[in-house]
């Protein structure tokens, strides 16, 4: 059986509600060391709009949680990037769980060590006000987390099947 017969199989499954973690799981494991990045990135970013999935910053924080410092510092830069130099200072006045964080970002950009110091729920908030801004930082966060598809697996089985079943419908 190809991967994509497999992919079809699975997606099915997933599909129809009987497919189980350990299947998804196996089935992205799969699609991960077989498809391009770009191809993980464009599913990876149709499960950040879906209205199927829990919202691109919960799932973005989520992923930052599992991140390392250079991979937390490499996501920041991209969501401070989409805000602007305007947009940063803007979100930090108008959240409160930013207050704190002014003097840390103030640079030109994030360093792992810094980065170690936000905390997720900070950059749920930052990457709600993201989204709102810049639209696309949906895509340069799923483009950024296509380089690591291990930790891809962060956003939970629902989206990860999502995810799956995208790349299937592709091929």
């Amino acid at each position: 059986m190809s991967l994509l017969d497999n992919l079809g199989d699975i997606a099915r499954q997933m599909a129809s509600g009987n497919a189980s973690a350990a299947d998804v799981h196996g089935a992205y494991d799969q699609v991960s060391q077989s498809v391009p990045p770009a191809s993980l990135a464009d599913g990876l970013s149709h499960a950040f709009r879906s209205d199927q999935t829990p919202p691109f910053e919960k799932m973005v924080s989520g992923l930052f949680g599992q991140s390392n410092p250079d991979q937390k510092a490499g996501l920041l830069n991209q969501i401070l990037g989409s805000l602007g130099p305007g947009g940063l200072s803007q979100a930090l006045g108008s959240s409160g769980s930013l207050a704190g964080l002014a003097g840390m970002l103030s640079g030109s950009t994030v360093t792992p060590q810094q980065a170690q110091q936000i905390p997720p729920e900070a950059v749920e908030d930052l990457a709600r006000q993201a989204a709102k801004k810049d639209p696309s930082i949906m895509d340069k966060a799923a483009g950024f987390y296509a380089q690591h598809p291990t930790l891809v697996k962060a956003i939970g089985v629902g989206a990860l099947a999502m995810l799956v079943s995208h790349i299937a419908s592709r091929r």
